[in-house]
């Protein structure tokens, strides 16, 4: 039997069917640029490759041709997919576990949205999207929220009245909460200890970016809130700002409060310092030339150091300090930075590891804690839930 998991964004949808039992993956696709010229169509399947291009392909179409396709390349047969997982970013405090969406549940997943304005009501669109398409097979959300519903209290919930705070559920909830969870287990595997015992702080650092201190293998904080704006400096998000920006820019700029929230959201970080680019490979190729390119860089290393030292105060005593994500994994550079400018805490690279990319332990034998470089494997992390809820 098959588990399918759908990871679906505003404009693009990317897929992977795994085998259930020894959970390696069969196949891959991806849509690109949907609803815009040029729509891109790929499926990778052993040595095949399914590419086609179609003019604003809508997201309805796109879900048939997953599935058309799937069947007609003989990946699979319908009647062999157990699942369909969709990874959604809040499940607010009522969703607390990998969850079967069916009529009974839907309209609550859809209250939801405004935890997360840019992610959940797509990922919920394409729950129902499946549902028809696949009207036999169970569709189950995962929530990146999850992992976050046990911070404590102090941590967790803003300094608001109390009063507003239950009503709405006001709290941190956090992202890549799937991430982190596969972080910490893995991390205690590598380091041969109790996953519930393990201290860490956890770099998932990509084109969205989030830091979690974990204590005793739990959720004690985080750098990203009640929605995934907030926190470090990001690819398109401003991170932690004055809300009075918020009004402040409205009246500027003439602007209402959606549409300042959607540049904090999508203008902001790296791409609205540097004016360049949110991708740190366009960054760091200019970092030399270009002081504003560099400036851009130095406001996401600095809020990074700022979230990690104030974590190591946190938990007391830090085991682990972990890097992942598509920039955390892929740029020595910057960990080595990041983590010299972290060494009043006593952390030591050992450069010539760190520069070899591979996963495992990069630190000195005299660092204050491990560092270490541990590839994430969301996908992985999710199939191990939706199977503990078949």
């Amino acid at each position: 039997m098959n588990i399918l998991l759908m990871n679906a964004g505003s404009s693009s949808v990317k897929w992977k069917l795994f085998e259930e039992q020894s959970e390696e993956l069969i196949a891959k696709g991806s849509i690109e640029r949907m609803m815009n010229p040029g729509s891109s169509f790929e499926i990778k399947f052993k040595d095949q490759v399914y590419e086609e291009t179609i003019d604003n392909l809508s997201y309805e179409k796109a879900a048939e041709m997953i599935i058309e396709k799937i069947q007609e390349m003989k990946i699979t047969s319908l009647d062999k997919i157990k699942a369909v997982g969709h990874r959604v970013v809040a499940g607010g405090e009522k969703f607390t576990k990998a969850t079967k969406i069916d009529e009974s549940n839907f309209e609550d997943l859809e209250g939801m949205k405004d935890f997360a304005p840019l992610h959940n009501p797509m990922e919920t669109r394409y729950i129902k999207l499946m549902q028809d398409v696949m009207p036999n097979t169970p569709q189950y959300a995962v929530f990146d929220s999850k992992f976050f519903l046990d911070i404590p209290e102090f941590n967790a919930i803003y300094s608001l009245p109390y009063e507003y705070t239950k009503k709405y559920q006001i709290r941190r909830y956090g992202e890549h909460g799937i991430s982190h969870t596969y972080l910490t287990k893995r991390t205690a595997e590598l380091l041969s200890m109790d996953q519930n015992k393990i201290n860490m702080i956890a770099l998932h650092l990509g084109g969205g970016a989030s830091i979690a201190a974990i204590k005793n293998g739990k959720a004690y904080d985080t750098s990203m809130g009640f929605a995934p704006l907030t926190g470090l400096t990001m690819g398109t998000r401003a991170g932690d700002v004055d809300p009075s920006l918020v009004p402040f820019l409205m009246n500027k700029l003439e602007m209402s409060a959606e549409e300042v929230l959607m540049m904090l959201n999508q203008k902001s970080g790296l791409l609205g310092v540097s004016e360049l680019s949110s991708d740190m490979r366009d960054l760091a190729a200019k970092q030399d030339q270009d002081q504003q390119v560099k400036l851009a860089i130095d406001i996401f290393v600095n809020r990074i150091v700022k979230y990690v030292a104030g974590y190591f105060v946190e938990l007391g005593h830090v085991d682990a300090v972990v890097f992942a994500g598509g920039i955390g994994e892929n740029n020595p550079w910057l960990r080595q930075r990041i983590i010299e400018e972290l060494a009043v805490l006593g952390l030591k690279m050992d450069v010539t590891l760190d520069n070899q990319n591979q996963e495992g332990i990069t630190s000195k034998e005299e660092s204050s804690a491990k560092i270490l470089l541990v590839p994430t494997n969301e996908e992985l992390e999710m199939i191990h839930q939706i199977k503990a809820e078949l």
